[in-house]
């Protein structure tokens, strides 16, 4: 089978197209940037989700479209609400008017556990939106599609990631202040990206027959307990700042859920560490 990754150079794309390969797929990696982790059965294409004659290079002639293609800070999101947009709800549109013309067979989207939030992120409402234009396109033309609904993702190939656990990383090793939206006290679910890559392929032997599967762990941690177990790695301690959260993030999701500890997390936030200082940043 030919698979194509929209977004297969970064941090969860890089590990998919690893999974999809070790597979014995043909796989091409679709990307703004080259891949730093391509492998020999991979095809690099570069280009933007924005255009269409690049992006049809890749897609054409493939049987699955993963599209793990996104614009995922947090903060630009919120201070560059257009150019969020721009990237996850038109890029996904682009996306899907490609697969529409060649006859894909499945449309995988990579979206967020916090794109149906009440409250939440400029970020979260574009995956939301994303997700409304995949179901149209189902409705309207019949292309097949799963959405995968991911929480927090730590891990290798993240030294460009933007997310809390990555940033603290950064900020521990090169001794840099990290500033904590809120009080810290928001409980968040995170997972491991090696676990989530397991939850997927379990999800790829099923054929992906259903259209929306949620990727997390069902188990939460406040930000500053990640703090806490990333100092105690570490001969340094993070520097740290309370600051106003910005608008649309949303401190308080997860507040009336029950707190149930990750046991794996310490373990899985060691490697991550690890690699990180294996790493010259």
């Amino acid at each position: 089978m030919k698979i194509v990754v929209l977004g297969g150079s970064g941090f969860m794309g890089s590990h998919l197209c690893d999974l999809l390969s070790s597979k014995g797929h043909k796989v091409n990696i679709f990307d703004i940037k080259k891949s730093k982790y391509k492998k020999k059965n991979q095809k690099m294409y570069i280009g933007s989700i924005l255009d269409k004659k690049e992006l049809s290079l890749a897609v054409r002639g493939c049987d699955f479209v993963y599209h793990f293609a996104a614009l995922a800070d947090l903060d630009i999101a919120s201070n560059e609400p257009l150019k969020s947009a721009k990237i996850n709800i038109v890029g996904t549109i682009n996306a899907l008017e490609i697969c529409k013309k060649y006859n894909i067979k499945r449309f995988i989207f990579a979206s967020s556990i916090y794109a149906n939030a009440e409250e939440g992120s400029f970020y979260g409402s574009s995956k939301q939106a994303a997700e409304i234009y995949i179901e149209k396109f189902y409705n309207n033309f019949g292309l097949n599609y799963t959405i995968l609904r991911f929480s927090n993702v730590y891990g290798a190939y993240s030294l460009h990631k933007s997310s809390a656990i990555h940033q603290m990383m950064r900020c521990l090793k090169k001794n840099k202040l990290f500033k904590i939206h809120g009080t810290g006290k928001q409980l968040r679910d995170f997972i491991y990206v090696e676990d989530l890559l397991k939850k997927i392929n379990k999800i790829y032997k099923k054929n992906l027959k259903k259209n929306f599967y949620n990727i997390n762990t069902n188990k939460l941690n406040s930000i500053n307990e990640i703090v806490k177990i990333l100092n105690s790695f570490s001969n340094k301690t993070l520097k740290t700042k309370h600051v106003k959260a910005p608008v649309g993030y949303d401190v308080s999701f997860f507040k009336k859920a029950k707190v149930r500890r990750n046991a794996n997390l310490i373990l899985n936030l060691k490697k991550t560490f690890n690699w990180y200082n294996s790493k010259k940043l």
